[in-house]
Formats: structure tokens, sequence, C-alpha cells
């Protein structure tokens, strides 16, 4: 059995459009941290300026599925079911963090919940709740 930073890396490296967004994640024990570094083809509004919506969303939602690729490992990528994002606030155009808190995990679907934060992690910009559907053993 391959140990979790292992998984992680695996996943990070499968899914394409991490490589895109540029981001990274941390592990420190059972506890993964993703990492958004700002890149400028990531902002959205150039007045402000401000992370794109959809980069936002996918942070947050490949927050999820890394998490859920440490927590329970498989040889495919865990489906989503459904999301809903909440934008608490702009993100500005800085790094981004954000952890996810697996709710529940049954035998075929999970229940996430992802905060995402940049100078303080009490006071996060996005938020997001969804539903997975687990790729069965690995």
């Amino acid at each position: 059995m391959s140990l979790p930073a292992d998984q992680l890396e695996t996943f990070l490296q499968r899914v394409p459009y991490v490589r895109f967004l540029g981001m990274r994640a941390e592990l420190a024990g059972d506890e993964m941290t993703a990492i958004l570094p700002f890149a400028p083809h990531l902002v959205g509004n150039t007045f402000l300026p401000a992370l794109h919506g959809g980069v936002i969303g996918a942070f947050l939602e490949m927050t999820a599925l890394a998490q859920l690729s440490v927590a329970q490992p498989s040889a495919r990528v865990h489906k989503t079911i459904d999301v809903t994002i909440e934008y608490l606030k702009p993100g500005r155009a800085l790094t981004s963090y954000a952890r996810a808190d697996l709710r529940k995990v049954g035998r075929r679907i999970a229940n996430v919940h992802v905060e995402a934060w940049q100078d303080d992690r009490s006071q996060p910009f996005a938020a997001l709740r969804g539903h997975f559907l687990l790729s069965g053993e690995g």
C-alpha cells in the first residue's frame, strides 16, 4: 500500500487542471493544505485584481478531491456528484490556501466541506459543500 504523500502526489499529477492552476498541497500527518500560488493567468477581474470565480471553484473542488485521494485511495479519480460554492468575498491577487473536511465518508458517497483563505484562516473568501462518488478499491 502506498503512503498518503504518494497518493496525494499521484492525484496532483493525474489531473491536468491541477497543473494549469499551479496548485500544490502539503501533508502534515493526516491534515492536507492545498496551496494556489498567485499567477496572472488566474485573474478574472483585472480592475481589483481578483481571482476568476471558475478558478476559485476549481481550486475548492480539486482540494476536496485531493483530500479524498489521501483518505480513500483509488486507482481512479473520484467523481464529483454536485457542489455548491459560496463566494464570500473577492479572492485577491495573493496566494490562496484551502483545507477540506470530510464530513461523512460512506461506502459509495462522501460529503465534503472546503474553506479557502488568503491572509487569515478565520476569514475564508470562499467555501464548497459537495458530494463525491467514491471510485472503489484501488
